[in-house]
């Protein structure tokens, strides 16, 4: 286990806000949007989301690396967030099932973050002020040197950033005598949804995001799957004709987070970027077709635009999030696709939304 010096690192807001603290994980600069996660547990599944590529990750959580790092924890091959600002950086750990410590993990995947600040406060500011980018560095003090760095990062408002997360080869995942077999358009996916379809007996093939829809027809898939991911749907033609063509062949269709959002722009509703997003493990969501409420994990910043959905005839609302009344979920009218905009395959504590990957199987007979 990694000892080491807290070394004083700085954390500069775009809007000029400024945090002193310690180091924490690789010495360095790093730079993205910075939000902020509610969960209390689940770190490490937040460092490997892809969703998070491009994001300074906020900890709401007052300990961070308390329980290690086990291998076996990930959603994808390596740590997504561009950097960690957390209250607590706790090196030791207790769980004997941990591999590693926090600081050898982030040491070893050149992630650098910032410690022993007020994060409720830092929170506060963002809920006011919206997300924002962000610089964090232990080798640069400068304050006005740090202000130039931060001015040349692009804004995450028109960025496409999932080819730049997806895999760059076709895999399959799961037993090939499966019952059903699925096109997975990987624009970021996480391994848990992989495991989900497993368990249901599905053959997953997955595809990079820019692959074809007449290249995963050669799969001869009993439906298609739209993965999470990062960055502005609407930055992202290609994923939403290849959307538009899985409807057109009125395949069964199933879209999580990013998915929504493009299933969404593939019926002409826009997608618009959240003044601070939903990150967390608690969120409320409503589904209005069977009046049952669930606890949701949710990571996204952007959404679908709520009147343009409400006005649409070729789409129905499914779910609402009870917070804000935003739009959850989404089928399409005499079709079978549908998407929603939280994670079922996550375990905020209970697996209240699992039923939708049933759904989606339902669908395929």
């Amino acid at each position: 286990m990694t000892y080491f010096t807290k070394l004083p690192a700085v954390l500069l807001l775009a809007d000029g806000t400024v945090f002193y603290g310690k180091a924490a994980g690789k010495i360095g600069t790093t730079t993205g949007e910075i939000c902020f996660n509610t969960g209390m547990t689940g770190y490490q599944e937040i460092f490997t989301d892809p969703s998070y590529f491009g994001q300074i990750m906020v900890a709401t959580n007052a300990h961070i690396g308390n329980y290690g790092i086990a291998n076996d924890e990930v959603e994808s091959g390596h740590i997504q967030i561009a950097g960690l600002v957390c209250k607590n950086y706790n090196i030791t750990y207790s769980r004997k099932q941990a591999d590693e410590s926090i600081q050898d993990y982030f040491q070893q995947q050149n992630i650098v973050g910032i410690s022993d600040i007020d994060t409720r406060q830092l929170v506060r500011h963002i809920r006011d002020k919206g997300a924002m980018n962000a610089i964090i560095s232990s080798e640069i003090l400068d304050i006005e040197e740090l202000k130039a760095r931060l001015e040349e990062v692009p804004s995450m408002d028109g960025l496409e950033l999932s080819s730049q997360v997806s895999t760059t080869e076709t895999y399959t995942f799961g037993s090939e005598d499966a019952k059903y077999r699925v096109a997975v358009l990987d624009l970021g996916v996480k391994k848990n949804i992989l495991r989900n379809f497993d368990d249901r007996d599905v053959y997953a093939k997955v595809y990079p995001a820019r692959t074809s829809f007449k290249e995963m027809e050669e799969f001869k898939p009993s439906g298609y799957f739209i993965s999470n991911g990062p960055g502005d749907p609407a930055a992202m033609p290609y994923a939403i004709d290849t959307v538009k063509e899985i409807l057109a062949a009125d395949k069964p269709m199933f879209g999580i987070c990013l998915g929504h959002q493009l299933l969404a722009l593939a019926n002409d509703i826009p997608t618009k970027k959240m003044f601070n997003g939903h990150r967390g493990l608690n969120h409320p969501v409503k589904n209005i077709i069977i009046n049952h409420c669930e606890v949701t994990s949710q990571n996204h910043g952007f959404g679908v635009v709520p009147e343009a959905v409400r006005a649409s005839d070729k789409v129905e609302i499914t779910h609402v999030n009870l917070n804000d009344q935003s739009i959850e979920g989404i089928r399409v009218k005499d079709k079978k696709a549908f998407s929603v905009q939280y994670h079922p395959e996550s375990s905020p504590g209970p697996h209240d939304s699992r039923y939708l990957f049933d759904q989606f199987i339902e669908s395929m007979k």
